[in-house]
Parts: structure tokens; C-alpha cells; sequence
């Protein structure tokens, strides 16, 4: 599904520019606010620059990691999401600043914010003591998306053919090192669907649990904590799982997320939680099934 491009950006009166940076930023200038996808018509409407033109310049901007494509459309890419060009991630950070300070004043932990971007997360925000020092993540800093938390919650919630053109070329220069394959992969992913959403990894050097939050199309963000290797996870994520509801609530309302009919059903779960925890993260999903 892509987000079409409101009329009045639609509506240009003059010759598209000759200059190829002055089509370059005619087209970064289609893509603002949240997650907005776009298709090449969609970009070629609201330019009208040629659908020949503007397809190489978008090959040329993926290339270059200014724009990211996905099966839902071209999207805002990494290189323009460290350069403060957030695509509307400003309104996410602004809804979750005060449950992450929350979180990890509660915990001792290190709350994180990201989004996916292309086969990594990218960090939007960082909240934490002294420990978030010997934490190796920054804003604007990245993470393969398949070996992190944050990014396991989030994948698990796309079709499993998006989740292989997002990340399956990355695993596969990585396997020798990091010895997951992809087939291993969606496994863990609907372990963590079984889960409600929660994702654990626990073969960092920092052990983290993370939940995604969503609108009716899909994971938009995620949030995580990160803690010592000796962190009990099982404790805090009812907690991380309460402040991704309501983060999805406030941004998108109260609705039910589409579960894509192809999913696959979860095996058995190999985690051991305590009853404290399970009641709780039971209690989180009993109004209305929201993950």
C-alpha cells in the first residue's frame, strides 16, 4: 500500500527543473511526514518529470541510501534519516520521550527508540544513566536489524517475503559470522508473534527486550530495554509491551493491527516466565488484542 501525494503537492504549474540536483531534491521534497510510500507513478505525478527520469534518479537515491524501496513503495532512506530528515519520527520521539525517561528510571536500563531502515534499525532516541555510556548505540547510530531486539520486534510483523528483501541479502553476507540464516529467522519471528510481540536477544554482550509499535498497516517503531548481562528480562517486559500500546494508541488510536493471513503459526516458546510476568503481560493484551 503507498501514500499518495496530497494534491497541492501534485499541482506544479511550472517545467519540471533541467538541473539533475534541482530533480533529485524535487523528488526527496515528495517524500514528508509519516511513513510515507510512494510508487514510481506516485513520484512521477507529483514531479512530472518522466517515469523513465525519475525511476533512474530513485535508483540513484536507493543506491545512495537517500531513499529506501521497499514492497510497499520508496520510502525515506538512511543516509536522510541521519541527516535530521526523520520523515515525521519527530512526532514518535515527541509521543514516547516521557514513557522511555519512565522506563528507564524504573528499571536502571537503557530504553531505546528506533525505526527500520533498509536491513538496520536506526535509533531516534537514547535514555539512560551512567550504564547508557557502555552501551554501544547512538541517535542517528544503526544496528542490523535480524541480530537486535528492536529490530526482531518489528520485522515480525511484516509478510515474510518483505522481511526477505529487507534483510535476507544482509544475512546472507553476515551468516559466516553471525551464524543465523534466515529460515532461522522467521522462526524467531513467530515466536515473538506467539509472544504478543515481544522479542528477546539475549546473545548480545547488553541483553535486551523490545516491542514494535503499530498502526492497522504495520510495525512503525520500535522500543526496547537494554540491560547488564545478568538483566532479568522476563520482569521489565510486560513493562516495554504496556508503553508500545500505548504509544501505537496515541499515535494511530484504538484499533486492531491486520494480521496478514500467510503468517506463520508459532511453535512451541522455549522462554521460562515467572507467573508475576506472565499475569502482567497477560493484563497488557486483554483490552481488545491489540498486538
Amino acid at each position: 500500500m503507498t501514500t499518495s501525494v496530497p494534491a497541492a503537492r501534485q499541482c506544479r504549474t511550472t517545467p519540471p527543473p533541467p538541473s539533475m540536483l534541482d530533480r533529485m531534491t524535487l523528488i526527496m521534497d515528495c517524500f514528508y511526514g509519516r511513513a510515507v510510500r510512494l510508487s514510481i507513478e506516485d513520484v512521477a505525478r507529483a514531479t512530472r518529470l518522466p517515469r523513465s527520469t525519475t525511476h533512474r534518479i530513485l535508483v540513484d537515491l536507493v543506491r545512495l541510501g537517500w531513499l529506501a524501496q521497499t514492497p510497499a513503495g520508496y520510502c525515506i532512506g538512511s543516509r536522510a534519516l541521519s541527516f535530521g530528515n526523520d520523515g515525521g519520527h519527530g512526532r514518535l520521539r515527541e509521543a514516547t520521550a516521557a514513557s522511555l525517561h519512565d522506563l528507564a528510571l524504573r528499571t536502571g536500563m537503557v530504553a531505546h527508540l528506533a525505526v527500520l531502515a533498509d536491513a538496520d534499525i536506526c535509533y531516534l532516541d537514547k535514555v539512560g544513566g551512567h550504564f547508557a555510556a557502555k552501551v554501544p548505540s547512538w541517535v542517528g547510530g544503526r544496528a542490523p536489524a535480524h541480530s537486535t531486539a528492536l529490530g526482531k520486534a518489528m520485522l515480525a510483523w511484516l509478510p515474510p517475503e518483505h522481511v526477505d528483501l529487507q534483510v535476507g541479502g544482509a544475512m546472507t553476507r553476515q551468516v559466516n559470522r553471525s551464524g543465523r540464516r534466515l529460515e532461522t529467522l522467521h522462526q524467531e519471528l513467530a515466536r515473538i508473534r506467539g509472544r504478543n510481540g515481544l522479542a528477546f536477544e539475549r546473545d548480545e554482550c547488553f541483553p535486551s527486550v523490545a516491542a514494535a509499535i503499530r498502526s492497522a498497516e504495520g510495525p512503525v517503531a520500535g522500543i526496547s530495554l537494554c540491560g547488564k548481562v545478568d538483566a532479568q528480562l522476563e520482569r521489565v517486559a510486560p513493562l516495554v509491551a504496556r508503553v508500545a500500546k500505548e504509544a501505537s494508541i496515541e499515535l494511530f488510536g484504538e484499533r486492531r493491527a491486520i494480521r496478514p493471513r500467510h503468517y506463520r503459526p508459532a511453535p512451541e516458546l522455549p522462554e521460562t516466565w515467572s507467573p508475576e510476568a506472565m499475569n502482567s503481560l497477560l493484563a497488557v493484551g486483554s483490552g481488545g488484542n491489540w498486538m
